[in-house]
């Protein structure tokens, strides 16, 4: 089974450390926005720190749970749990997402 990842925008610098933490964002397939607070090599292979520019592309690795039609599109439920225990700050780690948010890894 291929893995999958889900497109986020780094929006920001949060911490200095081994690895770098940052702050990603993605708005759902219901239009809400959730934040996850990640190391740096969990979510990009760029060596991000505080000088870099932001925001950058990133990609959050998930799982699919189920796709499910949503009037005339496509929602695809996605697990972040795994492979990688990520939540957002909210302590959510399963998400409605436009089947486009996704790419396989």
């Amino acid at each position: 089974m291929p893995m999958i990842g889900l497109r986020v925008e780094i929006n920001r610098f949060v911490e200095e450390g081994q690895p770098n933490v940052v702050e990603c964002l993605f708005i759902d397939g219901h239009g809400k926005k959730h934040s996850i607070i990640e190391k740096v090599p969990v979510v990009s292979s760029e060596d991000l720190n505080a000088d870099s520019s932001y925001p950058r592309a990133g990609i959050i690795a998930c799982q699919v749970v189920q796709r499910k039609k949503h009037g005339d599109s496509e929602i695809v439920e996605i697990d972040t749990e795994i492979p990688w225990h990520i939540e957002s700050i909210a302590g959510q780690n399963c998400f409605d997402v436009l089947p486009e948010q996704l790419i396989e890894l």
